[in-house]
């Protein structure tokens, strides 16, 4: 009898838990008025910083410049100078800022690296290979981290800046520049 209410209390405690954890999941768009905000940087702030990017990019004409359209792109490293270990969601950026640029028409992503043209140069000459085409462009950038405290305030703003070299020429073509502000009143961990 002692081991059936000890049995039925387990039971009802874990009913009680199960309910009391239970949550209201649903699906949300993304960038909708549900998004959760925090003071990290979140995957809305790559699409953000990557829809303006390539709208900056597409309107400035750099990349329809070259003689053979459409211009070849390498994404090089983009450098994280926060205090996050971000580099696992760094392709949150590079993957939106390809598709985009992709979907445009107006270029092409490669992987093969300018800095290595004399390495696939001499392994295409050894291979008989055709000449691939090289890069016209590299892009590359910093995500970089400010950090502003007043009392209980903290303000972090997250500044994306890419810029676009002519591999040609050595020239920056197009230069970019996102910035993302986050503010909260009460210390967060994390935040």
């Amino acid at each position: 009898m002692k081991n059936k209410i000890i049995v039925r209390f387990i039971v009802a405690v874990g009913a009680v838990f199960i309910t009391g954890c239970a949550t209201d999941t649903h699906y949300v768009q993304t960038g909708d008025k549900e998004q959760i905000i925090s003071g990290q940087i979140n995957i809305q702030d790559y699409a953000n910083a990557a829809n303006d990017a390539v709208k900056d990019l597409l309107a400035s004409g750099a990349i329809d410049k070259v003689s053979n359209p459409p211009a070849v792109l390498f994404i090089s490293r983009i450098k994280n100078n926060t205090d996050q270990h971000i580099e696992e969601e760094l392709p949150l950026l590079t993957t939106k800022i390809s598709k985009a640029l992709l979907d445009s028409g107006k270029a092409v992503i490669t992987t093969i690296d300018p800095a290595a043209k004399g390495y696939q140069q001499e392994n295409e000459f050894l291979n008989d290979q055709k000449a691939t085409r090289l890069p016209d462009f590299t892009l590359s950038g910093n995500i970089i981290e400010h950090i502003d405290r007043a009392g209980n305030t903290r303000r972090t703003t997250y500044s994306f800046q890419l810029s676009l070299n002519d591999t040609k020429t050595g020239y920056q073509v197009w230069e970019s520049e996102k910035e993302i502000g986050k503010q909260g009143t009460r210390p967060v961990v994390g935040f």
